[in-house]
């Protein structure tokens, strides 16, 4: 993957850009290689960006009162990562965006992006479109939470997930899904 797997992305939301619309785009976004275990976000800072993953995985995670860590959300190539919250409203973020593997996100400043919004207004539909789609699949995870038990969720997990499933840890998972190692384990050897 490379810079135009970004214009990739935004095309598949129904919208065609022109040539010199793609370049001001890659123009505004940056490079940034993140190592193994590195954070692109600490808690206590604020996300001032919005980043595309071109090659790598992330968990986004917040910690509980005891330190214990509880994994939000998962990104990997051709997925976006922000603190929504700490974006939008300029507050020091709650969580933790650190890199699973070897990483390259294309990266963008909110003031650069908001630019954008002005020099290329079909950017707001974009972005409209990819925050309803994380809506959905946020509301998709507290549905499962609420109507399933943890062997049904982790299926559905596989079953949207199955490329990611192969590059995370069992304790990634458990975290990600509110289970214990060990009870993750026993599901795993049922399904066997």
């Amino acid at each position: 993957m490379n810079k135009a797997s970004l214009i990739d992305n935004f095309e598949r939301k129904g919208v065609t850009l022109t040539q010199q619309e793609k370049e001001l785009i890659l123009s505004s976004f940056q490079t940034v290689y993140v190592k193994k275990k590195d954070y692109l976000l600490t808690a206590g800072a604020v996300c001032d960006f919005e980043a595309f993953v071109v090659q790598g995985c992330f968990k986004e995670y917040c910690l509980d009162e005891k330190g214990e860590e509880h994994i939000i959300h998962f990104s990997i190539e051709d997925w976006w990562l922000a603190d929504l919250e700490s974006y939008n409203y300029e507050r020091p973020s709650k969580i933790f965006i650190q890199a699973l593997e070897d990483s390259e996100v294309l990266l963008i400043k909110k003031e650069r992006k908001e630019a954008l919004y002005d020099e290329i207004p079909v950017l707001e539909k974009i972005y409209r479109r990819m925050t309803q789609q994380e809506c959905i699949a946020l509301q998709r995870r507290i549905v499962n939470k609420l109507s399933m038990d943890a062997t049904a969720e982790y299926e559905d997990f596989c079953k949207r997930y199955p490329s990611l499933v192969q590059r995370l840890t069992n304790i990634q998972i458990a975290s990600y899904l509110g289970i214990s190692q060990e009870f993750l384990s026993k599901i795993r050897s049922k399904k066997k």
